[in-house]
């Protein structure tokens, strides 16, 4: 994966005229860039925080996560790109925003937060390259200027913000799952925060009622047959990266509940 250096989203904010943060809504707080945010207030630019996946939360989550964002002072929406809700207030914030035109929109965020999604869900059409896996075929490589509408284009950064979520964020978004030498430790973090904030993550993805981490990638690798050739013990680095993977498609489900912040 190519993530984009601070110099790059520097030049990058510097030229456009409002910059909209890409958020993963299932965890607000460890997925936004308080650099960036501060990189944006230097150059006294127009930020829009959009907490996207918002399909993934109950409605009252999205509305609580929205006014403790708006509490600290930022413009901020929520929205579903994958199943375009929420991209018309989007676009009509925006333009609010933004000088006269024709002006230009800088879209950043964390991999995974869904930020070519919100460009394709605001054009109406495909244009950004998308993946759900960090670091696989689809993810944006080179900078594009797309056209949303006459007098209205967006940015879209090549790589995303380099990382600076707390654990196991860092890591599940910073790389892909082939490319972690140790995909277990963050696998079973992981799991811990799904057991933690939903009782049933893991039954409802694996159908294993076990509630140590550990076992649970064990039973899983025994349940898809995967087993180390050597001694046939059950290949847990594959489960790990296949609940890494299941997270980043939504089918480990959970999220972190606004009061837990408060």
């Amino acid at each position: 994966m190519e993530l984009a250096s601070w110099r790059l989203l520097a030049r990058t904010v510097k030229n456009a005229d409002v910059v909209v943060e890409v958020v993963d809504i299932r965890d607000p707080v460890h997925t936004r860039s308080r650099r960036l945010e501060r990189m944006v207030e230097a150059f006294d630019k127009q930020l829009i925080i959009v907490l996207n996946k918002s399909d993934l939360v109950p409605y009252s989550v999205a509305e609580k996560w929205a006014r403790i964002i708006e509490g600290q002072g930022f413009e901020v929406t929520y929205v579903s790109a994958r199943k375009r809700l929420g991209t018309r207030v989007l676009r009509g914030m925006i333009k609010r925003l933004a000088p006269v035109k024709p002006f230009s929109v800088a879209v950043v965020g964390y991999p995974k937060t869904g930020k070519s999604s919100i460009i394709n869900a605001l054009r109406g059409r495909k244009g950004a390259s998308t993946s759900p896996i960090p670091g696989s075929p689809g993810y944006t490589r080179t900078l594009q200027l797309l056209k949303i509408e006459p007098g209205f284009y967006m940015i879209d950064t090549p790589g995303v913000i380099p990382i600076e979520g707390g654990w196991p964020e860092a890591i599940i978004r910073g790389r892909s799952p082939e490319e972690l030498s140790d995909p277990v430790r963050p696998a079973m973090a992981l799991l811990e925060r799904a057991l933690k904030y939903n009782p049933r993550a893991v039954v409802d993805a694996y159908g294993i009622s076990e509630r140590d981490p550990y076992r649970i990638l064990e039973l899983l690798a025994v349940k898809r047959g995967w087993f180390y050739k050597s001694d046939h013990e059950p290949l847990v680095e594959e489960a790990a990266r296949t609940v890494i993977r299941d997270y980043h498609k939504s089918k480990l489900f959970f999220y972190v509940p606004p009061e837990e912040y408060l």
